[in-house]
């Protein structure tokens, strides 16, 4: 059993922090301590935003991407084609395309991958959402833009069996996107490269 080093705030400001991707205990103690020994220029203004975040940013209804308005800044776009929906797993994926220019189409983000043992099954994602919009909107074609990991193309696999009866075009990133890579970390041209020759499925 692990002994306390700090009072009950300070321990929970660390096992908070600890639970956000790639901090670990070490790590979350680290950041813990450079919150509090900058306290007016750090601390102070990282709560107000988050309070602010938790009182303006909702999940959009239709898509499933985060914004301050219902629905998000891109489903509003009218300059959006309709007829093409780009899928991603997470926000960063979507932020990733959009900061790469290359998707003049809106987007859908599931909000994760199918991982039968995690327990995160079709139920647990956005799937019934795309569904709905690929069978009652003018939607021609469903890319595929997830990450090239095993959990990825899984979920790929069962997106394209689900989509098969609407009559929509599937397509996928074409290969350029390595195997293990995430959307996130790759370069504004790979992510250019990899839209431009996507490969119906």
């Amino acid at each position: 059993m692990s002994k306390k080093i700090a009072g009950p705030e300070i321990e929970r400001l660390i096992q908070l922090l600890a639970r956000l991707p790639g901090l670990g205990p070490r790590s979350a103690r680290k950041a813990a301590l450079a919150l509090l020994k900058r306290r007016e220029d750090l601390l102070v203004p990282l709560s107000e935003a988050l309070a602010t975040a938790v009182r303006t940013i909702v999940m959009c209804p239709v898509c499933g991407s985060l914004d301050t308005v219902s629905p998000c800044t891109i489903c509003r776009d009218e300059r959006r084609d309709r007829e093409v929906i780009v899928v991603v797993e997470e926000m960063a994926d979507l932020w990733a395309l959009e900061r790469a220019a290359v998707v003049n189409g809106t987007y859908h983000v599931l909000g994760g991958h199918l991982s039968p043992l995690d327990g995160i099954g079709p139920e647990r994602l956005n799937i019934a959402g795309l569904l709905d919009r690929a069978a009652s909107g003018p939607v021609k074609e469903i890319i595929l833009a997830l990450n090239a990991t095993v959990e990825g193309q899984s979920t790929a696999h069962y997106l394209t069996e689900q989509l098969a009866p609407t009559g929509v075009i599937v397509s996928r990133l074409a290969q350029g996107v390595p195997i293990g890579g995430e959307l996130d970390y790759l370069d504004e041209g790979t992510l250019a490269a990899a839209i431009k020759a996507r490969k119906r499925i």
